[in-house]
């Protein structure tokens, strides 16, 4: 429920509501790959023979054939796996993709060694490596993402807790200590990460990155409101924070120009009830607020927990992609124990309407993360989940 105190203003009108258009919805070929409880997922040339492949929790699964193949070991947790988040990027600067991971309730961050073309022949498990204790828990999700604009990106927590802080951890160059003559340790990672503080107690579910206040730098956005990136100095002092909302929101939302007016507007879904949502930035008010004018996208599944912003059908515009979160809950969220669904939504800014457009209900649905990319060579943008459903790949036709 929103907070009447806040300066949004409620459109009662069907404007920006999704158009169901299933006459001419797009054709996907779906391929199951595994079944288990892991919801991260990530693409990449992992064993370099110019394919793109996936990563997936336990396992990888090499392009081509996709069939699974050993990564690590995860365990289960209270009816999860005990990761929520697969990220890819050379930790050890030997040219190959290792994975980042954090999980919900550990406080550790670990990076998994890509063991090499013999290792990954013979199927052997990636050695696991701690990259940081961050000292937190509950932990809602993360992402990996270029904050201020370096080329470097950086792992943000978000947290389902409120009231605690919001932590950036860059990655920081770790003091070189190879000696001539000597090969580079490929155990070691050639980062540090290092904590930045934004505030101390402005968190809560749902997490974004992109620039809401128009001054061209990247915000930080979290469940009870956004945090200003500062014009100078942006790893020395706090962020302020801007109260704006109190919400139960996606991880990640999505913040874009939807309607055309030179401001960031506000994607979301409601992780674990129904409604997914955007919220049309109106400029701020006398006090400096930002006013927000709600419209309702979707209302028709629940659990939106997750969302992809890219251009899945070709258009050269970018689509928001969803569905529901498959027993994000365990089943006891509003609308747990109905069917799975992935959709795909066009966007038109002159009638200010979302085209809903099935990729795949009753089998398929999401995890923590979405990976929108050319699988197979031909062209086309393949859409790829895992989530409690199972992990799929679902081909462009």
């Amino acid at each position: 429920m929103l907070n009447r105190s806040l300066p949004i203003l409620i459109a009662l009108a069907f404007s920006g509501t999704a158009i169901l258009a299933q006459d001419s919805d797009p054709q996907y070929e779906v391929k199951l790959l595994t079944i288990d409880a892991n919801e991260g997922i990530a693409a990449g040339d992992v064993d370099g023979d110019g394919k793109p492949d996936l990563v997936a929790g336990r396992n990888w699964y090499r392009g081509g054939d996709w069939a699974p193949r050993p990564l690590r070991n995860i365990a289960d947790w209270n009816g999860y796996v005990e990761s929520n988040g697969d990220y890819l990027l050379d930790v050890n600067g030997n040219g190959l993709l290792d994975v980042i991971a954090g999980s919900f309730t550990p406080t550790e961050i670990h990076w998994y060694e890509n063991p090499g073309k013999e290792g990954l022949r013979l199927g052997k498990h990636w050695k696991q490596h701690l990259l940081v204790d961050t000292q937190n828990s509950r932990n809602e999700g993360q992402l990996l993402q270029d904050i201020d604009g370096d080329g470097r990106p950086e792992w943000i927590v978000n947290s389902w807790i409120k009231n605690v802080p919001t932590v950036i951890w860059r990655l920081t160059d770790r003091p070189k200590s190879v000696k001539p003559g000597k090969k580079p340790d490929t155990s070691q990672a050639i980062y540090e990460m290092q904590p930045h503080q934004l505030g101390t107690k402005g968190n809560g579910h749902g997490l974004a990155v992109g620039d809401i206040s128009g001054d061209g730098l990247t915000d930080v956005l979290v469940g009870q409101g956004w945090y200003e990136q500062p014009k100078e100095n942006a790893w020395g002092q706090p962020w302020k924070f801007h109260a704006d909302w109190d919400l139960h929101a996606s991880v990640p939302m999505i913040v874009t120009d939807l309607d055309q007016d030179g401001d960031g507007d506000l994607i979301f879904g409601k992780g674990h009830d129904y409604g997914l949502l955007w919220w049309q930035n109106e400029g701020t008010d006398a006090d400096g607020k930002i006013q927000w004018k709600e419209r309702m996208i979707d209302k028709s599944f629940s659990q939106p927990h997750t969302l992809a912003w890219a251009d899945v059908d070709g258009d050269g515009k970018s689509e928001l992609i969803t569905g529901k979160r498959y027993y994000g809950h365990n089943g006891r969220d509003p609308g747990g124990q109905e069917m799975p669904c992935l959709y795909y939504y066009d966007w038109d800014p002159k009638t200010q309407e979302f085209t809903r457009r099935t990729i795949e209900e009753g089998h398929v649905g999401c995890g923590l993360q979405i990976v929108t990319t050319d699988l197979n060579g031909d062209n086309k943008c393949d859409v790829a989940v895992a989530g409690k459903s199972g992990t799929y790949i679902l081909f462009a036709k």
